[in-house]
C-alpha cells in the first residue's frame, strides 16, 4: 500500500547551519533527505515511518570531488554518476567507479550519492566494500563542529551507526593508495545489472617484491554488516601469494563471514563465492591479472 503523501513534511534549509541547526533542535525528529532512492522505495511501499524530512540536495558545501592534505575528499552528495565521471577517482580509487557502474541503472546513478548510501548502512551496499579497502575516514559534522571516524568502524550493527542524531555526513576522506597498488572489485548477483548483491568483493594490495607488504579485504552481504577481514589480512600480509597462502587465507575467510540464508541466496552459497573471489584475487596477484 502506497503512503498517503500529505502525512509527511518536506522543508528546505537554506544553508548548511540552518539544516544542522534544524537536526539540533528538532531531537531526532528530522531526518536529511539526499537522492532519496532508498526512501523512496519505503514510501512507495507504504513503510516509510519517519515523517519529517529536509532536503539536503541543494547544499554546495557537501558536493565534489577535490585533492586535500595528499588524499581526496569526496562530498556526501556526491552521485554514483559524479563518481563515474571523475578523473581523480578513476586514477587513484578505480574501484570506487566500478562500484558506481553497478549500482542500480542510470536514473539511480543520477540521484543516489555516496553519503546516503553509507548512511543507509546496508550491508549489501555497492560503494562500502570500496571504501573499506580503501582505508577510508567518514567526516561527521554538527552544529557543535566536525569530527572523522574511520569507516571501518563507522558500522556497528545491521543499519546502525556511531552517528549522532544531530550529525550529517558531510564527506569522505581518502589516502592514495602507493603507486603499484592492485586494486580488485567483483559484484555478484542474480543480473548484470539493477540487481542487489549476493556477495560484493574489495580488495587492495601493495606488494614488495613477490610479497604483500599491505592487503585489505572487504565484502558486503555476508555480515550485518559491511566486513573488514582483519583476520584473513593477518594471515596474507608479508607473505607471497602461493598455494600454500592461499589455502590458509580461504579457511580464514570461511570462518570469518557470516552470512545468512535469505531470498536472495544462501550462506553456503556467499560462503563459497567469498572464497572464490579471494582466490581470483590472489591469483590475479600471483598471474599479473590485473593492475593499478
Amino acid at each position: 500500500m502506497r503512503a498517503y503523501l500529505p502525512a509527511y513534511e518536506m522543508v528546505v534549509p537554506r544553508t548548511l547551519d540552518d539544516a544542522l541547526a534544524l537536526l539540533r533542535e528538532g531531537a531526532g525528529a528530522w531526518q536529511p533527505f539526499a537522492g532519496g532512492t532508498d526512501l523512496m522505495v519505503l514510501l512507495e511501499a507504504g513503510r516509510l515511518e519517519q515523517r519529517k524530512f529536509f532536503s539536503i540536495r541543494h547544499l554546495k558545501e557537501l558536493r565534489g570531488v577535490e585533492e586535500v592534505d595528499g588524499g581526496v575528499r569526496v562530498g556526501a552528495l556526491t552521485t554514483y554518476t559524479d563518481v563515474r565521471r571523475s578523473e581523480l577517482l578513476s586514477q587513484h580509487f578505480p574501484m570506487l567507479g566500478q562500484a558506481a557502474r553497478e549500482t542500480g541503472g542510470i536514473a539511480i546513478q543520477n540521484r543516489g550519492t555516496v553519503g546516503g548510501n553509507i548512511a543507509n548502512a546496508s550491508p549489501a551496499a555497492d560503494t562500502p566494500p570500496a571504501l573499506l579497502a580503501y582505508g577510508a575516514e567518514v567526516e561527521l559534522v554538527s552544529a557543535e563542529g566536525a569530527r572523522r571516524v574511520p569507516y571501518a568502524d563507522f558500522h556497528t550493527g545491521y543499519k546502525q551507526t556511531v552517528m549522532r542524531a544531530d550529525e550529517l555526513i558531510a564527506a569522505v576522506r581518502l589516502s592514495k593508495p602507493s603507486e603499484g597498488a592492485r586494486h580488485f572489485y567483483r559484484k555478484v548477483g542474480t543480473r548484470r545489472a539493477q540487481a542487489i548483491s549476493k556477495v560484493c568483493f574489495a580488495a587492495l594490495a601493495e606488494m614488495e617484491g613477490d610479497a604483500l607488504r599491505e592487503v585489505r579485504v572487504a565484502l558486503g552481504s555476508v555480515a550485518p554488516v559491511v566486513l573488514r577481514c582483519r583476520r584473513t589480512e593477518v594471515s596474507l600480509r608479508g607473505r607471497t601469494p602461493d598455494d600454500e597462502t592461499l589455502t590458509a587465507a580461504l579457511e580464514e575467510l570461511g570462518r570469518e563471514v557470516t552470512p545468512i540464508d535469505d531470498v536472495r541466496s544462501t550462506a553456503r552459497y556467499r560462503t563459497r563465492v567469498a572464497q572464490n573471489l579471494l582466490r581470483e584475487f590472489l591469483s590475479g596477484l600471483r598471474g599479473g591479472g590485473f593492475g593499478s
